[in-house]
C-alpha cells in the first residue's frame, strides 16, 4: 500500500477574517454552502536533483473552476523521504505574472499555525480563509520552503506558469509585486488541490485520466485541454459555475499497475485524487492506452477500470468512461514502441466495447469515435492529430464539444438555495 494514499489531517479553524470584493462572478454571501473542489493537479513524483529548492519561495499558478468567500489548499509530501517543513504560506488573486491583487494576499495557516511538517507521504489541508474568489479567477499559492536542496512532489505538465524566488531569498510569501519571483517553473511544486467555500457550485467533476487528460500537446496558460472545454461549455450552459472540474491527470499513468511503473497507477492513486476531494459528484476516466502500450491483456484493462468505476459508485459518484482513442504505428517525434499495431488495437477495440455496453456507467464518452480517422478506425483523424498518439488542440477541442452537457443536467438545473 502506498502511503499517499492515506488521508491527511483536515484541520479546519477559521484563518484571518479579510475579504476582497469582485464584481463578477462571486457567490452569494447568503444560503447554504458547501466545500467544492475547484482545482486539482495530480503529483507524479520527484523533481529532478538539479531543480531543488533552497530557503526560497515558490509561487504556484492555478485556476478556480468555482466562485466562492473562502478557500483552503492541499499540500503534499507524497513522494518525499523526508519531512517537509514549509514556513510560511499564503494565497491571494493573480493579477498578472507572479503579482497580486492589492489587498488580496492571505496567510494560511495549519491546525492555527503558520508553518507546518508534512511527514513523508502525507499531506495537509490548510485551514480556511476568507477570500472572494471569481470562477475562472487565477490564484497564486505562495509557500516558504526554508530547508537545503529539497526535491518536491511535483505535478510536470501543470501546463501553468508559476514562479520562485533565487536560492536563498527567504521568504516572500506576503509579496504583492511579484518582483522577488525571478525565476519560472512550469511544473506544480507540493500543491495539488485547492477548495473553496460556495453556494452557486453543486458539485465537481474529477477527470481522471493519462497524459491524453493531462494535456499533452495543449497549450501552456492556454487552458484548451478537454477538461478545459468542457467546464466552459458547462459555465455557459448555465449561466454560472454549478459544476467544478479538476483535472486529475497523469502522463504516462496507468490504470493498473503495468511495468515500467512511472506514476502510481489509478487504482492506487484513486482515493487521494479523486475520492478525498471535497463536493465531487462526477468523475470521468480515461485510461487504459498505456496499460495496453506496455502489453497488459484486454481483461487486466478491464478488470482495473471496473474497479475504479465501482469504487466510485459505492461512494455515490457518477461514473462516465471514456473509450480509448487510436494511437497510429509510428508516432511523430517519440520512440516508435509507443505506437499501436495490430493486436494493441485488437485489445484497445475491446475494451472500448466492455466501455460502450457497460451498464454501471452514468454515461458513455466516445472519444475514439470522435477521433479516428474516417478511412481507417486505428489512425487519428490528422486533422486532430499531433503526434500519432495525443491530441493537437483542435482534437482536445473537438473531444470537450462532443460530451453532451445532459450527463451533468441535475447538477446543472439545480437552483441556488
Amino acid at each position: 500500500m502506498e502511503s499517499s494514499d492515506k488521508r491527511g489531517r483536515a484541520y479546519l479553524l477559521v484563518g484571518a477574517i479579510v475579504q476582497v470584493a469582485l464584481a463578477v462572478g462571486l457567490a452569494p454571501s447568503a444560503g447554504a454552502q458547501q466545500w467544492v473542489a475547484s482545482w486539482g493537479s495530480s503529483l507524479q513524483g520527484l523533481s529532478p536533483e538539479e531543480a531543488t529548492v533552497t530557503n526560497a519561495t515558490v509561487r504556484l499558478m492555478a485556476r478556480s473552476t468555482v466562485a466562492g468567500d473562502r478557500v483552503r489548499v492541499r499540500l503534499e509530501n507524497t513522494y518525499g523521504s523526508e519531512p517537509l517543513t514549509v514556513g510560511a504560506a499564503a494565497v491571494g488573486l493573480q493579477n498578472n505574472g507572479p503579482s497580486l491583487v492589492a489587498g488580496s494576499s492571505r496567510g494560511l495557516r495549519f491546525g492555527g499555525s503558520g508553518s507546518v511538517t508534512i511527514p513523508a507521504g502525507e499531506y495537509v489541508l490548510s485551514d480556511p480563509v476568507d477570500l472572494a474568489v471569481g470562477a475562472g479567477q487565477g490564484l497564486a499559492v505562495s509557500l516558504h520552503v526554508p530547508g537545503a536542496n529539497l526535491r518536491s512532489s511535483m505535478h510536470r505538465t501543470a501546463l501553468a506558469t508559476s514562479y520562485l524566488t533565487e536560492a536563498g531569498a527567504g521568504d516572500h510569501t506576503g509579496n504583492v509585486d511579484g518582483e522577488p519571483y525571478t525565476e519560472t517553473t512550469p511544473w506544480m511544486h507540493w500543491l495539488s488541490a485547492i477548495e473553496v467555500f460556495s453556494s452557486s457550485a453543486r458539485g465537481a467533476i474529477v477527470a481522471f485520466g493519462d497524459s491524453i487528460t493531462d494535456g499533452s500537446c495543449a497549450t501552456p496558460d492556454g487552458h484548451d485541454t478537454w477538461p478545459d472545454i468542457l467546464y466552459t461549455r458547462l459555465l455557459h450552459a448555465a449561466g454560472t459555475a454549478r459544476l467544478g472540474v479538476v483535472n486529475a491527470g497523469i502522463g504516462g499513468n496507468t490504470v493498473i499497475r503495468v511495468p515500467p511503473v512511472t506514476s502510481t497507477p489509478g487504482v492506487e492513486r484513486m482515493d487521494r485524487d479523486v475520492l478525498a476531494l471535497a463536493g465531487v459528484t462526477h468523475v470521468v476516466v480515461y485510461l487504459g492506452t498505456n496499460d495496453l502500450r506496455r502489453q497488459a491483456t484486454a481483461e487486466q484493462v478491464i478488470a482495473g477500470l471496473d474497479e475504479v468505476v465501482g469504487r466510485a459508485r459505492a461512494r455515490g459518484l457518477k461514473v462516465a468512461a471514456a473509450t480509448i482513442i487510436a494511437r497510429n504505428p509510428t508516432p511523430r517525434g517519440l520512440p516508435p514502441e509507443l505506437g499501436f499495431g495490430p493486436e494493441q488495437n485488437a485489445r484497445r477495440h475491446a475494451v472500448n466495447e466492455w466501455i460502450r455496453n457497460n451498464d454501471d456507467l452514468h454515461a458513455v464518452l466516445d472519444f475514439d469515435a470522435v477521433m479516428k480517422d474516417a478511412g481507417d478506425p486505428n489512425l487519428i483523424n490528422p486533422i486532430y492529430d499531433c503526434d500519432g498518439i495525443h491530441p493537437n488542440v483542435f482534437g482536445y477541442a473537438a473531444m470537450g464539444g462532443s460530451i453532451d452537457l445532459a450527463v451533468f443536467d441535475e447538477e446543472l438545473q439545480a437552483s441556488a438555495p
